[in-house]
């Protein structure tokens, strides 16, 4: 039976040069967890899955693998296996063999090559596949050899670099569901690197959000996207609209924000003080189409265009210096006919929108 273990980085940082790849990094993963690095390309996701791999040592800080520091251990060494995005499976073997190739280096007899093929590829719905070749078989089918032939060698950790990459949009989403049943299955810790948000919200259990090298903020895929830490998390991981302005005044646990569209209010969970520098986040599915004086905050401008998406309309207001606000609104039949260039405000309840600080103001 597999068992996973659990990763800590601590204070880990990768330096090529004068380029910092990695910075500062501080990071407990539980054992057992999946948990995937979301951010653009270039911000240090993979180079963090090749410094828990040991394919690089880090420049500074410490990596631990089930508590032990892993300073000086080889790839070959650590409890790890990893999946590239290109598979690097052999084209011309069977697909029993594929799964096997690691255990075969290992020395493991032929039968009990073959016994664990067959239970892995069972494992991840191939059972009967065993003999036909690699080149034979779709491109989720191919994955999941992959991921069988990664678990043969009995890992605690699994790294995974952005392995659905090269597959379709319906094979993706159904690929996602399948990884996630096998980390719960066989309880193997999971380390997963994407740039897609979608992989990492609907697979994850936590999720780390990258930036230039830096863990921009960790929690689960629901608290990530109703309390994102900065702007950056906001604006990444689903849309956003985001204000700038100055915080004119606080109430209890709400602020005032006077910005070049006027003043505005939200919540305030970072304490910010009268006089500071802020920037006002509101997603689009809590902003609606005002229609007279309504109370709250108000956005008022001309409309831009509506984006139609099926179940929802995304209505593009132009405020008066050329900022665009959206608000994803029902395609229930209820809109009024609006076209581009008429007058039009968008109204959001002050706990709908977030109060974030600007980098390097107090």
């Amino acid at each position: 039976m597999l068992a996973g273990q659990s990763v800590t980085l601590e204070r880990v940082s990768m330096a090529f040069g004068d380029f910092v790849a990695v910075r500062n990094a501080d990071l407990h993963i539980e054992a057992g967890e999946f948990f995937s690095f979301l951010g653009p390309s270039g911000c240090g996701k993979t180079t963090i899955l090749r410094l828990i791999s040991g394919f690089n040592e880090p420049t500074g800080g410490a990596i631990r693998i089930g508590g032990a520091d892993m300073a000086g251990i080889g790839p070959n060494r650590r409890p790890t296996a990893l999946i590239f995005q290109n598979l690097a499976l052999f084209p011309l073997m069977k697909v029993w063999e594929n799964v096997a190739f690691g255990l075969e280096a290992r020395g493991v007899a032929r039968a009990e090559r073959r016994r664990r093929a067959a239970e892995l590829l069972e494992l991840v719905a191939l059972e009967g596949q065993g003999e036909k070749l690699v080149s034979a078989l779709s491109g989720g089918q191919r994955q999941r050899v992959a991921i069988a032939r990664a678990l043969a060698v009995e890992p605690a950790v699994l790294l995974l670099d952005e392995p659905l990459s090269a597959l379709d949009l319906k094979l993706r989403q159904k690929m996602r569901a399948e990884l996630r049943t096998i980390q719960q299955k066989t309880g193997v810790t999971f380390v997963y690197i994407t740039h897609d948000q979608g992989e990492a919200l609907t697979m994850s259990d936590r999720i780390a959000v990258m930036s230039q090298g830096r863990i921009e903020q960790v929690g689960t895929a629901d608290a990530i996207y109703r309390e994102p830490a900065s702007a950056f998390v906001a604006t990444f991981v689903g849309e956003s609209n985001v204000l700038a302005g100055r915080v004119t005044g606080t109430l209890g646990d709400e602020a005032m924000i006077e910005t070049a569209h006027g003043g505005l209010a939200g919540r305030n969970p970072h304490g910010l003080r009268t006089g500071v520098a802020a920037q006002l986040v509101v997603r689009p599915e809590r902003c609606r189409l005002l229609d007279g004086d309504a109370p709250g905050n108000r956005l008022a401008g001309t409309v831009e265009r509506l984006d139609f998406e099926g179940a929802f309309v995304s209505l593009v207001v132009r405020l008066a210096d050329g900022t665009e606000v959206t608000a994803q609104l029902a395609n229930d039949g209820s809109l009024p006919r609006l076209k581009a260039g008429t007058p039009a405000a968008i109204g959001f309840p002050p706990e709908a929108a977030l109060l974030l600080p600007v980098a390097g103001d107090g």
